[in-house]
């Protein structure tokens, strides 16, 4: 009598399924992202030229060219480098809470029950949909043709709310500063946010209806239920939340396009090369921070 074939343990089968699942996405990672990464760290090294019959020379100068990343280079703006990654940093930590923020207020809004609701939900993302450029471009033409439309609100700009903030209350304007500018790109504020009121949208649409009905018996407020029952059972939405805002808001940063200009429009590839090295270790280590002290808050909360 011939003995079957041993079949593969739930667990086995369970392992390669998953592995077929993300091949697609290792395959992309290691041709796309790791190859073009490891060249890079190599062209960092060397002075990069262009042979005489073609191809490209290299000229072993060691850490050379991160030196003059920091000493002697200069931005297309006439920024030293120390000083556009200290901004783009500051920028980067002032505009994440005020996404992630404004993204679970809006998707609390959307979740609300009421008439019409559908109709709002296709109003707030067809810009996001469509991009905010095509929908101002179509108000521009149904609202006079060849004018141009001001996106900004200009709400504290130059007005009276703003010599009150800064001459009766004292509020420091680099502190007054990022909040002016983001009321006055409130259409750029949504359109950075609309993912993420979306993941946020999903994730309270998934909260048990039987947690607030427990809440209410209870004799819950309706704020003692917002922070004791909503954001508990979001926090590892607003862990994953976090870090894609931190990777958008660094893929939208001058940073790139001030690689790109070294590397292929003043010809530095090396320097290029050093500047994207710096960047991508910036930004890891950026994501290293957020993800451990997020890590932490989100192990509280599920204790």
């Amino acid at each position: 009598m011939k003995k079957g074939r041993k079949k593969l343990s739930f667990r086995t089968m369970w392992k390669i399924h998953g592995v077929i699942f993300v091949s697609p996405f290792l395959i992309g990672f290691v041709a796309f992202f790791l190859l073009p990464l490891f060249r890079t760290f190599y062209y960092s090294f060397n002075n990069v030229g262009v042979g005489d019959q073609g191809g490209m020379t290299f000229e072993w100068i060691g850490i050379q060219n991160y030196i003059n990343l920091f000493t002697t280079e200069v931005t297309t703006t006439n920024t030293t480098m120390a000083r556009l990654f200290t901004e783009e940093n500051s920028t980067m930590l002032l505009s994440l809470p005020l996404i992630v923020i404004f993204s679970l207020f809006m998707a609390l809004l959307a979740n609300q029950k009421f008439k019409g609701r559908a109709i709002v939900r296709l109003l707030f993302f067809l810009p996001i949909i469509l991009g905010i450029d095509v929908v101002m471009e179509m108000l521009t033409i149904t609202t006079g043709g060849g004018t141009t439309l001001d996106t900004g609100s200009n709400l504290l700009s130059g007005s009276y709310v703003t010599i009150f903030l800064v001459r009766t209350l004292n509020v420091p304007m680099r502190i007054l500063y990022p909040i002016m500018t983001y009321v006055e790109n409130i259409f750029d504020l949504i359109s950075q946010a609309g993912v993420q009121t979306l993941v946020y949208l999903t994730a309270l649409q998934s909260i048990s209806p039987s947690l607030y009905e427990v809440a209410k018996m209870e004799g819950a407020t309706a704020y003692e239920t917002f922070w004791k029952v909503t954001i508990p059972s979001i926090m590892n939405i607003t862990f994953f939340v976090v870090i894609y805002t931190i990777v958008d808001l660094f893929l939208k940063s001058s940073i790139a396009e001030e690689a790109y200009a070294f590397a292929f429009t003043q010809g530095k590839i090396g320097i290029g090369s050093a500047l994207s090295i710096v960047y991508v270790g910036n930004v890891i280590l950026v994501l290293a921070v957020a993800a451990l002290l997020l890590r932490k808050v989100v192990k509280k909360n599920e204790k």
